[in-house]
């Protein structure tokens, strides 16, 4: 193939998750021969759009795409198809059109997974009877309905009861913030906060310290941030469900490299969630290190 050039349409590079699977796309389209290019809409479903356009008339090998949302991604596809070029998924799912591959996470799992760490945390401190607050990503994501579903599985199992369901829209570190205070002062019972995100605990953990809750409001998160080695032992997160963003990227990569070369892919493929909390963090410290954080060992 003389043009042998790959797109990256995502959602927003500012989040580390993101920027992270990009370079585990970039690492393994290098060592396959291909260019690569990225565009970043940031968070803005028209500008996404305008990159797929741009992109299509560029006549490129093939496009990854980690779509704003669901809906937005069915566009992708369909012009895509009209242009003849390839598509595989990286994450965020579709709500219907034609692709080659969807390469996705355990939402539901890993989110199950950390709900059950959390609800035997607070059973262990007698805190059954408290209720969770969740901060989620978009529902309109077919990723995030996953992790709520899984989570609110773990708290029904456990006999625990959910607070408010907050969506991130400017996904900010001010939206965390406020969203964490509104719960913590409307409900006097709520024992844990669970972040359907990573990369705005801070605002959460400002929130429960100004609200001066800090010993008796646990916080998990899904996905994770380079802090997490720190503070998941530390006992100031309780835990995290960590996707392997970089891991994901190469297998997007492949997985479009085989189809261009005529062979078979698998149409869905889904990747385990590594539920994390400080009883396990050391042992899967190598792994978390390179397909969660995208720090290569040389």
């Amino acid at each position: 193939m003389s043009n042998k050039k790959l797109v990256y349409l995502v959602s927003d590079l500012r989040i580390p998750f993101w920027d992270i699977m990009w370079r585990g796309i970039k690492s393994r389209a290098t060592s396959l021969g291909y260019a690569v290019e990225v565009y970043s809409a940031e968070n803005n479903a028209k500008r996404e759009l305008e990159f797929t356009v741009r992109v299509l008339k560029d006549n490129v090998s093939g496009i990854i795409v980690s779509p704003t949302n669901s809906s937005a991604c069915e566009t992708i596809l369909k012009f895509s198809k009209q242009a003849g070029i390839p598509v595989v998924i990286s994450d965020i799912g579709t709500d219907g059109g034609e692709y080659v591959s969807y390469i996705s996470s355990n939402n539901h799992d890993g989110a199950y997974q950390i709900g059950q760490i959390l609800t035997r945390k607070l059973a262990g401190a007698g805190w059954q009877s408290g209720r969770v607050g969740i901060i989620a990503i978009p529902q309109m994501r077919e990723n995030g309905r996953a992790r709520t579903a899984g989570f609110m599985q773990a708290l029904s199992e456990a006999g625990i009861k959910g607070a408010d369901i907050k969506q991130q829209v400017t996904f900010s570190y001010r939206e965390t913030y406020d969203y964490s205070k509104q719960m913590l002062e409307k409900y006097p019972d709520l024992r844990a906060i669970w972040l359907q995100g990573s990369d705005r605990y801070k605002g959460a953990l400002d929130a429960i310290a100004d609200t001066g809750k800090t010993e008796e409001i646990l916080l998990t998160t899904f996905d994770a941030e380079p802090v997490f080695l720190d503070l998941i032992p530390q006992g100031i997160l309780i835990g995290a469900a960590m996707q392997q963003p970089y891991l994901m990227g190469e297998e997007a990569v492949t997985t479009m490299h085989r189809h261009l070369n005529g062979e078979m892919v698998e149409k869905e493929k889904q990747l385990p969630v590594l539920a994390i909390s400080k009883e396990n963090i050391s042992e899967k410290l190598p792994t978390i290190r390179r397909n969660v954080l995208g720090i290569e060992s040389h």
